[in-house]
C-alpha cells in the first residue's frame, strides 16, 4: 500500500494535517504517517505517529528572535530533538510516495530531507501580514506543489516565479464538518447570549483560560442569561485549570464527564462549561469568541463569528502573535485590554453593536476564503504518490 508522510510544526498545523489526511484516505488506499516537529500528542487516529517528538516549553513559538523562548527550548533539548528528527527523515528516504509539509518553510526544509515528492501547505505567511521573502521563495521552489492560504499571496508568489496555488483555505475545511454537537446545543439552550472561550493549546492556555473566565464573569454582571463554553484542547489537562479558577473565586464542579469535565459557578449561577468537543460546533452556536488561540480564532473568523483577543503582556512574542493575527484577519478580530474590567467593557460594547458584529463576520469570511482546500491538496498528494485511480 502507498504511504504518505505528513510533517507539521504546531498544534493547529497538526489538525490541518489530520484534515487533509482524512481526505486522502477517502480518495485512495493510502496509509498516512505523521511526524510532529512540535508537541508530543496525537491529534487524530487517521494518521500514525512516527519519529522523535517532544513537547517544548515555548509550544513552538520562537519566531521574531524570541531569545527567552529559544533558550528555554534549547535547555529542554531542542537541538538534539531537531537533529534526531532530521536523521529520521533522512532514514525514511524511499519509504514514502509523497510527503506534505504543513506550516512554515522550516517544516518544508525538514520534510525535503525525506526526498519524496513534497507538497507544501503554508499556514502562516500571507501578503496581509508577512509575505514570503526571497530566501523562503527559494525553498518553496523545491516543492512539487505549493498551496498557500489566500489568493493574494498565491498571486504575488506566481509573479515572482513560484507556482503557488490557493484553491481554498484548509482551516475552513478543518471545522466545516464539526458544526453540530448535542452538548454544545445543550449549553446554547442554557445561555443567551452564548460566548465561546478559546484559551489556546500551549502552556499559556492555563493562565489565558483563567483570564478569559474572569472577563466573562465581569461581562455577565450586565446580562442575566449570558454564559460561555470554554474549549479544552487535546494537549491541555483540565485539572490544571482548577486551582487557578478556585483562587479566582470560582466554584468549580468536576463532573466526571470527559466531554464536559468542568462547570464553573459564580455563587449559584452557572456561567461556564469547559468542553472537549469539536471547536466547529462551538463556533456555530456562539455569538462571539473570546480567544487567545491561533487556528481556532481563525476558524471563528471563517465562520463569521467576531473575535476579541486580548493583549495581556508586553512580551514581544505575544505582541508579534497578535499583530500577525490582526494582519491576517483585519477587522474580523479586535484586540482588547489585558485588564479584566476594561476587557469586559469592550465585550459589552461589541455585544450591544450587532451591526459591527455583522461587519466583522463578513470581513472574517472574506479574509479566510472558501472551503475546499483540503480536498484539492489531498488530490494532488494522491496524484504525486501514484495512488490515483
Amino acid at each position: 500500500m502507498k504511504r504518505v508522510l505528513f510533517v507539521s510544526n504546531g498544534h493547529g498545523e497538526e489538525a490541518i494535517a489530520a484534515c487533509i489526511a482524512g481526505e486522502v484516505r477517502e480518495l485512495a488506499a493510502v496509509d498516512c504517517d505523521h511526524l510532529a516537529l512540535v508537541g508530543d500528542f496525537a491529534h487524530d487516529r487517521s494518521m500514525q505517529e512516527v519519529g522523535p517528538r517532544r513537547r517544548m516549553p515555548s509550544g513552538g513559538l520562537i519566531a521574531m528572535g524570541n531569545l527567552r523562548n529559544i533558550l528555554r527550548d534549547a535547555a529542554a533539548g531542542l537541538v538534539g530533538l531537531t537533529l534526531a528528527q532530521r536523521r529520521f527523515l533522512r532514514s525514511a528516504r524511499g519509504r514514502y510516495g509523497a510527503a506534505a509539509a504543513i506550516g512554515d518553510t522550516y517544516a518544508l526544509l525538514m520534510t525535503l530531507q525525506a526526498r519524496a515528492a513534497t507538497v507544501y501547505v503554508g499556514t502562516a505567511k500571507s501578503v496581509y501580514v508577512a509575505p514570503y521573502g526571497r530566501g523562503e521563495e527559494r525553498v518553496l521552489r523545491r516543492a512539487a506543489a505549493i498551496f498557500v492560504r489566500d489568493v493574494a499571496t498565491a498571486r504575488r508568489l506566481r509573479e515572482r516565479g513560484v507556482a503557488a496555488e490557493a484553491p481554498g483555505n484548509a482551516i475552513v475545511d478543518l471545522y466545516a464538518r464539526q458544526t453540530h454537537d448535542e452538548r454544545v446545543d445543550a449549553a446554547a439552550g442554557l445561555f443567551a447570549p452564548l460566548l465561546a472561550l478559546f484559551p489556546g493549546s500551549r502552556q499559556s492556555a492555563y493562565e489565558n483560560g483563567a483570564f478569559l473566565c474572569r472577563v466573562l464573569r465581569e461581562t455577565a454582571r450586565s446580562y442575566p442569561g449570558l454564559g460561555g463554553i470554554m474549549s479544552i484542547a487535546p494537549s491541555i489537562d483540565e485539572a490544571r485549570f482548577v486551582p487557578l479558577l478556585v483562587a479566582d473565586g470560582w466554584h468549580v464542579v468536576e463532573t466526571g464527564d470527559a466531554a464536559v469535565p468542568l462547570s464553573l459557578r459564580d455563587g449559584e449561577r452557572e456561567l461556564i462549561r469547559a468542553m472537549r468537543v469539536p471547536v466547529g460546533a462551538m463556533i456555530a452556536r456562539a455569538v462571539m469568541v473570546l480567544g487567545q488561540a491561533g487556528t481556532a480564532n481563525e476558524a471563528a473568523a471563517a465562520g463569521g463569528v467576531p473575535v476579541i483577543a486580548f493583549e495581556r503582556t508586553h512580551d514581544r512574542k505575544t505582541s508579534w502573535y497578535r499583530m500577525r493575527q490582526t494582519g491576517l484577519l483585519g477587522e474580523a478580530v479586535v484586540v482588547g485590554s489585558g485588564d479584566p474590567e476594561r476587557a469586559a467593557g469592550e465585550v459589552r460594547a461589541l455585544l450591544e453593536d450587532p451591526q459591527r458584529r455583522a461587519r466583522m463576520g463578513e470581513i472574517g469570511r472574506a479574509r479566510m476564503g472558501p472551503a475546499g482546500g483540503a480536498r484539492a491538496i489531498a488530490q494532488r498528494i494522491v496524484e504525486l504518490c501514484g495512488a490515483a485511480g
